[in-house]
């Protein structure tokens, strides 16, 4: 597999090829093969770095592996925690390793106790949001299959937490994508 994303990367001529991912760790449904998701997250990594580009994580109870593999293998150039759970360590220390946070719909949520928290710490230039399509669709939609005119649900609580403009929330997580991804 590893073989066939490189080969693709190395024919990337175009640039339409913007990030590696999504890479990462999830132990929520397989807890037997954390050494080879590890082993095969520092590949994917090395990957990105090899063709310099940024790596779109997804990390699912799993936090401190996650947070230790990027702290001992440098990733060149940063990348973005995907639907980022909201976890207070896991934020601030993908902060502080310089990587954007992106926000979906269960910050939405109504048993999302610490959204507005971990919404309000993240910098704005910092932060992105998706749809994590088809899954966790946002309030009042929760349940349903998630699509991209859902974002704007997402966009809207965001704006509610960092008190600023809809449009505003919309520009910046704009830049944000443009900037990350190299779009222009």
């Amino acid at each position: 597999m590893l073989q066939e994303i490189e080969k693709m990367l190395q024919q990337n001529e175009n640039k339409k090829i913007v990030a590696v991912g999504e890479i990462g760790l999830d132990y929520y449904w397989n807890k037997e093969n954390k050494e080879i998701q590890k082993q095969m997250f520092k590949k994917q990594i090395e990957l990105a770095n090899t063709y310099n580009l940024p790596i779109a994580i997804h990390t699912r109870e799993a936090v401190q592996d996650t947070i230790e593999i990027l702290k001992q293998n440098e990733v060149t150039r940063k990348g973005v925690f995907h639907c980022c759970p909201l976890n207070r360590e896991l934020v601030k220390e993908a902060l502080k390793l310089g990587f954007t946070i992106s926000f979906a719909g269960p910050i939405t949520f109504k048993n999302a106790k610490n959204a507005q928290e971990i919404v309000t710490m993240v910098p704005n230039d910092k932060m992105l949001i998706e749809t994590d399509s088809p899954y966790l669709a946002p309030e009042p939609k929760r349940g349903t299959r998630n699509d991209s005119r859902n974002v704007k649900l997402v966009a809207e609580k965001i704006a509610e937490f960092k008190e600023i403009p809809l449009e505003e929330v919309a520009k910046i997580t704009y830049e944000n994508a443009i900037k990350l991804f190299q779009l222009e």
